[in-house]
C-alpha cells in the first residue's frame, strides 16, 4: 500500500479516573482577545490534571511571564507521564464524535508525515496550507515546542471524500468499537466521544480508502490533505522537525517521533462540518483612515447601510469584494469594492491590514463570531469587519486554482466548537 502520509499512532489518552471535563480544553488560538474565558477555565480546573497545564493559550503569548509558563508546561508534561496520567493506545486511530449546538461531526485522529507537508505559498505537496502562513508566528511557537516531550493536537485537516469511505464507514459501526473517552466539554463546548480504531482490518480499510482518493488526483497537483485549523501549529511542527532532522542519520530520520504530527482529519462533505468566516477588528483606527487606505487598493467603493445584520450578511454573501463595516454607531455598512487585484474579500482586507501594520497605524485581531466582532467594534476607536461565508463545496477547487487563502480566512465552527485538546503523543524518543 502506498504511503500517503497518514497513519496510526501510539496515542495517549487520559487514564480512567481523570476528570475528562477538566482535562479537555479548547484550542489555544481561541478567545485571543478574551482573557475572561481563560480565567473561567482556570477557575473551573484549578489543580486538576488538564491540557490547560500543558498548553499556552495565545492570549498570554505577549505576557512577561511567558518563559516561566513554558518551563511549567515542560515540567508538567514530564510529571503527567511519570504519574501515569495517560494510557497508551498502540498503533491506533481514534474516531472522534463531536456534538455541538450546530450539529454532530466526525473525524479521525492519526499522525501526518511532515515530510509530505510544505507550507510555502506555491506548494504542490500532498499536505499543504490553505491559508497564508505568517513566518514570524513560527519562532515563538517553536519555543513552546522546543523542550516539550508531548504534543496535544488542535490541528484539523480536511480531506475531500464525496464517497464517504474513510471516516463514515467507521462512524456507521462505532457501536462495535471500544470507547477511548466520553465527556461533556467545559464552557459550552458540547460533547466529545472517542472510539479506538486499531484492528488490522479497520486500519487497512482506512488507508485503502485514502489511497483511492489519491488515485483520482492530478499527479502534478495532488492536494490530498488541506489544512482546516491549526495551520501555524502544523507549520511549527514542520519547522521543528527540519531543525531536528539535521542532527539525525538517514536511518534515524525514518521513524523519529518528531517527524510526525498528531492531527484529526475530517471529510469536508461531513454534514456537521460548519465553515465560518473569521472576522477582523481594528483597534485604534478611525473610519476615515480605513477608507483612505482601502481606496489605495480599489478603483471603486460603494457603500450602503443596513439596519439589520442578517440583511447586511445577505447583501455580501456570494458576491466578490464585499464585506460589512461596523463601529460604535451600531450601523452595518455594506462595502462593495471594484477594480481590485484579487476579488476575494479576505484578500482585499488583508491588503489594508498589511498597509496599516506597516505604518504602525493600529492593532488588528482576528475574531471568531459575528457577535464577538460587533461587541469589540462598539468600543470607542475600534472598527469591525464582517466577511462573507466560505463555501466548502468549492473549497478544494479554489486551493488548486488560486493557492492559499489569506491567513485566518475561515474556521471550522464557532469558537466553542473548535477542537478541544484530548489526545497526546510523545515527540521525543
Amino acid at each position: 500500500m502506498k504511503d500517503l502520509g497518514f497513519s496510526p499512532a501510539d496515542i495517549l489518552v487520559p487514564r480512567e479516573g481523570i476528570d475528562l471535563e477538566k482535562w479537555a480544553v479548547v484550542a489555544c488560538d481561541q478567545f485571543t482577545s478574551d482573557r475572561s474565558y481563560w480565567e473561567k477555565a482556570e477557575e473551573f480546573i484549578k489543580d486538576a490534571p488538564s491540557t490547560l497545564h500543558i498548553t499556552l493559550p495565545e492570549v498570554y503569548l505577549e505576557d512577561d511571564d511567558k518563559k516561566e509558563r513554558i518551563t511549567r508546561i515542560d515540567r508538567t508534561m514530564e510529571k503527567y507521564l511519570s504519574d501515569g496520567v495517560f494510557r497508551t493506545l498502540p498503533s491506533s486511530f481514534v474516531l472522534v464524535e463531536r456534538r455541538t449546538e450546530t450539529g454532530t461531526r466526525f473525524g479521525l485522529v492519526g499522525k501526518l508525515d511532515l515530510e509530505e507537508y510544505d507550507y510555502s505559498p506555491d506548494s504542490l505537496s500532498l499536505i499543504r496550507a490553505t491559508e497564508g502562513t505568517i513566518l514570524s508566528r513560527i519562532p515563538p511557537r517553536k519555543e513552546i515546542r522546543k523542550n516539550a516531550v508531548l504534543e496535544v493536537p488542535h490541528i484539523m485537516v480536511l480531506i475531500s471524500d464525496p464517497d464517504r469511505a474513510v471516516i463514515e464507514r467507521l462512524r456507521d459501526k462505532r457501536d462495535t468499537l471500544e470507547i477511548a473517552y466520553d465527556t461533556e466539554l467545559m464552557l459550552g463546548g458540547g460533547h466529545l466521544t472517542g472510539y479506538i480504531v486499531s484492528s488490522d482490518e479497520d486500519v487497512s480499510e482506512v488507508l485503502s480508502a485514502i489511497e483511492r482518493i489519491y488515485s483520482g488526483l492530478d499527479r502534478s497537483n495532488p492536494l490530498l490533505f488541506a489544512m482546516g485549523d491549526g495551520n501555524h501549529s502544523l507549520a511549527t511542527a514542520k519547522s521543528s522537525w527540519e531543525d531536528i532532522k539535521k542532527t539525525l542519520s538517514e536511518e534515524e530520520r525514518k521513524d523519529h517521533p518528531a517527524r510526525y504530527a498528531l492531527v484529526e482529519i475530517e471529510n469536508i462533505f461531513d454534514e456537521g462540518l460548519m465553515f465560518e468566516p473569521i472576522h477582523r477588528v481594528f483597534f485604534g483606527l478611525s473610519l476615515d483612515k480605513f477608507d483612505n487606505v482601502l481606496g489605495r487598493f480599489c478603483a471603486s467603493i460603494r457603500k450602503h447601510d443596513e439596519a439589520d445584520l442578517d440583511d447586511a450578511v445577505k447583501a455580501i454573501n456570494g458576491k466578490s469584494g464585499c464585506f460589512i463595516v461596523t463601529d460604535r454607531s451600531g450601523r452595518f455598512t455594506v462595502y462593495e469594492t471594484g477594480g481590485t487585484e484579487k476579488s476575494l474579500s479576505a484578500w482585499i482586507i488583508q491588503s489594508v491590514i498589511d498597509a496599516l501594520l506597516e505604518e504602525n497605524a493600529c492593532r488588528v485581531d482576528y475574531i471568531h463570531g459575528k457577535d464577538e466582532t460587533i461587541a469589540l467594534a462598539k468600543e470607542d476607536g475600534n472598527i469591525g469587519i464582517i466577511l462573507p461565508d466560505i463555501h466548502k463545496e468549492t473549497f478544494f477547487e479554489a486551493i488548486l486554482r488560486d493557492k492559499a487563502y489569506p491567513r485566518k480566512t475561515f474556521s471550522i465552527g464557532h469558537a466553542e466548537e473548535k477542537r478541544y485538546y484530548m489526545e497526546a503523543r510523545r515527540i521525543v524518543r
